[in-house]
C-alpha cells in the first residue's frame, strides 16, 4: 500500500507513494477537505486538474445527510461524487468532541484552533450535545435534531457504505484543558474501540454490497499532549496492525507542543506505513509535520482563508494577501504572476476583489481554486527538494526554519 522513495539525510522527511483501490497518491501530500463530498466552490473535475490526488470527507455530515444508505446506493462517494480518485473519510470523532468537550470547553484540537492568529473569543461553558458511554457515542443531529449513536462498529459499516478508500475508526478526542487522568482514560477508550472497529472491519470485508472492496483501515493515535501518553497510544496502535495510523487528538496549547506530539509519536510508529495528520494545514504546519515524517495532512483552513478573502502569495508577508484591502481595487495583477492556476491565468486582483466585496458566488470558487493549486504546487516542490536532500535549505527560503 505504501512505498518510499527517497529521504531527507538529516531529517525524517521523506517521499514515496500511497497506492489506493483508485489510484495512487504522491507524497507527501495535501489532502483537500470534501466535508460533505465536496470541497466547497470547486466540482470534482477542477480539483483534478490542479493535480489533487486524495480529499477527505467526513462519516458524521454524510450519515446525518443524506444518509450513508443513499451514497452506497449510488455508487458510493466515488460514483455519488463524480470524483474518481482516492478518498479518504474521518469517523466523526472529532464532530462528536466539537459538539461536547470541545464546545464544553470552547477549543479545538489546539487551544488557539489557529496558532500563530489571535483567535475569536470563544464561549467557554456551553452545554454539551454528546453522550459518551463504552458503548459509543450518542447526540442529536444538527440538521433535524433526531438522535443517533455512533459505535465504533457502527461507523465502519457507515464507512464501509460510503466506500473510501482509506477509513479511520470511532475515537475519543480531548481537549486541551483535558488532565492527564481524563486524557488517560480517554486515550485508553479509544485503544478498546480501535480493537472493536478492527473485528468489524474484518467482518465486513469482501462483501460485495459495498461500493469498494479493498478499504484499507487506519489506526488514530491519542494521548493530547502528554509524552508518556503519546507514546504508549503509538505503540499501542501500532501494534494492531493498521494498514497506516493517523494523528489525531488534542495537539496542545501551542505549535510548540503541537511539535513535541509529532516527535514523541512518528518515531513509534511503522515506518514502511504511511501516517496522517488530522486537521492541521498551514504552510508552516506542513514543512514542520513533513519534516517530522508525516506523509500526509489535511486542513480546511486554506479553502476558508479564501472565501474569507486571504489568498496565498510566496513573497507576500505571512505569503498571503487579503483581497477586501483598499490597495487592490484598481491591480490589474494576477493574485501571483508565476501561478498556473486558471484564475491567475484569467483575472485581476482588482477583479478579483470586486467580486469578494460585493459577495459574487464567483469569487468563492476562483479564490479556492488558486489556494488549491498554489499547496498541490507547494507538496511538488517539497518531494522534489527531499529527493534532491535539500529540504532543509527550501524551508529556510520559506521562511520557516526547521528545529
Amino acid at each position: 500500500m505504501f512505498q518510499g522513495f527517497s529521504r531527507s539525510s538529516h531529517l525524517p522527511a521523506r517521499t514515496g507513494e500511497l497506492v489506493t483501490a483508485h489510484g495512487a497518491v504522491r507524497t507527501p501530500a495535501f489532502v483537500a477537505v470534501a466535508t460533505r463530498a465536496s470541497v466547497k466552490g470547486v466540482e470534482p473535475g477542477v480539483l483534478a486538474s490542479l493535480g489533487l490526488e486524495l480529499l477527505i470527507a467526513n462519516s458524521y455530515h454524510l450519515h446525518l445527510r443524506p444518509g450513508e444508505d443513499v451514497i452506497a446506493a449510488l455508487g458510493g462517494l466515488h460514483g455519488f461524487s463524480g470524483w474518481h480518485g482516492p478518498t479518504m473519510t474521518d469517523s466523526g470523532g472529532f464532530q462528536v468532541f466539537s459538539l461536547g468537550a470541545g464546545k464544553v470547553h470552547g477549543v479545538g484540537k489546539v487551544a488557539s484552533i489557529f496558532p500563530g492568529e489571535e483567535p475569536a473569543p470563544r464561549p467557554v461553558g456551553g452545554a454539551s450535545l454528546v453522550r459518551l458511554s463504552e458503548d459509543g457515542a450518542w447526540f442529536r443531529s444538527v440538521v433535524d435534531g433526531s438522535e443517533h449513536t455512533f459505535t465504533p462498529e457502527s461507523v465502519i459499516l457507515t464507512e464501509r457504505k460510503l466506500g473510501a478508500d482509506i477509513i479511520l475508526p470511532l475515537d475519543e478526542c480531548t481537549s486541551p484543558i483535558h488532565d492527564h487522568a481524563y486524557t488517560r482514560a480517554a486515550m485508553a477508550r479509544t485503544h478498546r474501540w480501535a480493537r472493536r472497529a478492527r473485528g468489524a472491519f474484518h467482518l465486513l470485508a469482501n462483501d460485495p454490497a459495498f461500493p469498494n472492496p479493498d478499504q484499507e483501515l487506519f489506526g488514530i493515535v491519542q494521548g493530547g499532549a502528554y509524552e508518556d501518553l503519546r507514546r504508549e497510544s503509538a505503540r499501542v496502535i501500532a501494534d494492531m496492525g493498521f494498514d497506516g495510523f493517523a494523528i489525531g487528538g488534542s495537539l496542545g496549547r501551542s505549535k510548540d507542543d503541537m511539535w513535541r506530539v509529532l516527535d514523541w509519536t512518528v518515531p513509534a510508529l511503522p515506518p514502511e506505513k504511511p501516517r496522517h495528520l488530522l486537521g492541521i494545514g498551514e504552510l508552516e504546519d506542513m514543512f514542520a509535520a513533513v519534516a517530522r515524517g508525516v506523509d500526509t495532512f489535511d486542513c480546511a483552513a486554506p479553502t476558508r482563508m479564501a472565501r474569507n478573502g486571504s489568498v496565498f502569495l510566496r513573497d507576500a508577508p505571512r505569503h498571503r494577501i487579503h483581497l477586501r484591502n483598499a490597495a487592490f481595487r484598481t491591480d490589474e495583477r494576477p493574485i501571483d504572476p508565476a501561478c498556473d492556476c486558471p484564475t491567475c491565468s484569467a483575472h485581476s486582483r482588482a477583479y478579483l476583489q470586486h467580486l469578494c466585496r460585493s459577495g459574487e458566488l464567483a469569487y468563492y470558487r476562483l479564490a479556492t481554486i488558486h489556494n488549491l493549486r498554489f499547496l498541490v504546487r507547494l507538496l511538488d516542490d517539497i518531494r522534489t527538494a527531499i529527493a534532491n536532500d535539500r529540504f532543509e535549505a527550501l524551508a529556510a527560503e520559506w521562511g520557516f526554519p526547521l528545529p
